[in-house]
């Protein structure tokens, strides 16, 4: 029935980042959890995964809170061993994490280069990897959905040079899975953010090298839409890609951005003389 293509009662949903921080991963969490789905959740900030944990609950459904920082295989195997032990089954993936180094490219380390790789690449990969292994060996399809950006679909400048590659790295690798993994059911998207008002995104307007005004003027005159995302409209992607509303759509790069990308870099939602 059309009334419960949302419904994910009954599915178990991990989602990494979910502290409670007003970002992405902890609207996705509440979201999740409001649609039925029981949760595992990790963020290094171990304290703000307990805090969302203790909003699903409020919500009758069961959540267990973890630290892991995908970046270190060895958590991310730890943080898979505590879901097996909690539900012993997987059905929902949702890789919020990433973590940005905003550096000229030639001016950008090694070092720096490789602690955004690992968390961004190695961790969605991993994730993915360790989930997918779960949903194979128990045979009942899943859905997978990581989070990417615009970033991965055209070129930011101003320093995300490090991030923006590892976004386009994203969004390949979830194209591939799509493939490897559709003889067994399992569903692999990504959604593409524009800027959402997080606290990650508060941080780049509060960077004292930006000129805040200019920067929030250019941002948005790259949205159609008129305004920055907010966390929900992103969980809001999150629960349809997850859900049997989504169920024919898989390898898919679902832009949640205020038409940003169908936008030219020279072109205007203005008319010449509207100024």
């Amino acid at each position: 029935m059309s009334s419960n293509w949302f419904d994910l009662a009954g599915r178990v949903a991990l989602v990494t980042g979910a502290g409670a921080n007003g970002g992405i991963g902890h609207a996705i969490a509440k979201a999740m959890a409001r649609f039925g789905a029981d949760l595992l959740i990790c963020d290094v900030d171990v304290e703000g995964a307990e805090q969302t944990a203790r909003e699903v609950r409020t919500l009758d459904r069961r959540c267990v809170a973890v630290r892991c920082d995908v970046g270190s295989a060895e958590e991310v195997l730890a943080m898979f061993a505590a879901l097996d032990r909690a539900f012993n089954y997987i059905d929902i993936l949702v890789n919020n994490v990433g973590i940005g180094c905003r550096s000229r490219p030639e001016d950008l380390s090694l070092d720096d280069w490789r602690r955004v790789v690992a968390v961004n690449l190695d961790g969605t990969f991993l994730c993915c990897r360790e989930a997918g292994r779960r949903m194979i060996r128990r045979g009942q399809g899943g859905s997978i959905v990581n989070v990417s950006s615009i970033a991965g679909g055209s070129a930011l400048g101003r320093g995300n040079f490090v991030y923006s590659v590892t976004k386009g790295g994203i969004n390949q690798l979830t194209r591939e899975l799509a493939v490897e993994w559709s003889p067994y059911q399992i569903r692999v998207n990504a959604i593409q953010p524009a800027q959402t008002l997080t606290p990650a995104v508060q941080r780049m307007f509060d960077d004292p090298r930006l000129n805040t005004d200019k920067l929030r003027e250019r941002l948005l005159a790259g949205i159609p839409l008129g305004r920055f995302g907010e966390p929900e409209d992103i969980a809001k992607a999150a629960v349809f890609l997850t859900s049997d509303a989504a169920g024919f759509i898989t390898g898919h790069l679902l832009p949640v951005d205020g038409g940003n990308l169908a936008l030219n870099a020279g072109g205007s939602r203005l008319w010449p003389g509207d100024e």
